[in-house]
């Protein structure tokens, strides 16, 4: 049974869901606005309205603006963690991040997570410096974190052995030229996860052969 406080009669699991809502909510509608009006044209001010929430509940949410613009990604960076985490302890380090990612884009819902929202979200933040340094930021903190896991599953000292670093750096990249690619693509036909998957184990495929291969 849920429990309630004296000060909150609320559930705490419907306060929790009601919450997570709200936050969706908030991230949905700052979204919107930025691909609508661009990113520095749109104020904490409006995204609270879009919500009918006032400014105040927003900065419960999210410190700036920046932060709720890269919220879906930060999301999707710490599934990935978990999924790797999750995966077989048989598979190679390459095999286990390829599993993961491909999880995480399958587990895509509609809406806010779905592909197209997530590849639009990509090009916003491509194209406006702000966010692009700051998502570069958040992408090598992520490698460090994805190194980490590797070497422990591996069980490495990741400060020692620069394999896990290495391999989590080439696999972030590959990742993100696929993102780009298929944004990018006036002939795509749509923004599917089928599609979007398809050309990131195509780029992966390649990974082996342009590190270690002949390019002639």
């Amino acid at each position: 049974m849920a429990t309630t406080t004296a000060a909150d009669p609320m559930p705490v699991g419907l306060r929790e869901r009601k919450k997570q809502r709200t936050r969706d909510s908030l991230c949905g509608a700052a979204l919107r606005l930025f691909l609508r009006q661009g990113y520095g044209r749109t104020t904490v001010d409006e995204i609270a309205a879009e919500v009918e929430v006032s400014q105040r509940t927003f900065f419960r949410y999210f410190a700036n603006k920046e932060e709720v613009a890269l919220a879906v990604l930060a999301e999707a960076e710490e599934e990935f963690l978990a999924r790797l985490r999750a995966r077989p302890a048989g598979e190679n380090p390459l095999e286990a991040m390829r599993g993961a990612v491909r999880e995480v884009w399958l587990s895509l819902d509609e809406g806010r997570g779905s592909a197209s929202a997530a590849l639009e979200l990509f090009e916003l933040i491509e194209s406006t410096p702000t966010l692009l340094a700051a998502h570069l930021r958040h992408a090598i903190q992520q490698e460090v974190e994805v190194a980490r896991v590797l070497a422990e599953r591996e069980g490495l000292d990741p400060a020692v052995d620069l394999r896990p670093r290495l391999l989590a750096a080439v696999f972030g990249t590959v990742v993100r030229i696929s993102h780009l690619s298929y944004a990018a693509a006036p002939d795509q036909g749509g923004h599917d996860k089928d599609g979007m998957l398809a050309l990131i184990e195509r780029h992966l495929d390649q990974l082996g052969p342009a590190l270690a291969g002949s390019w002639r």
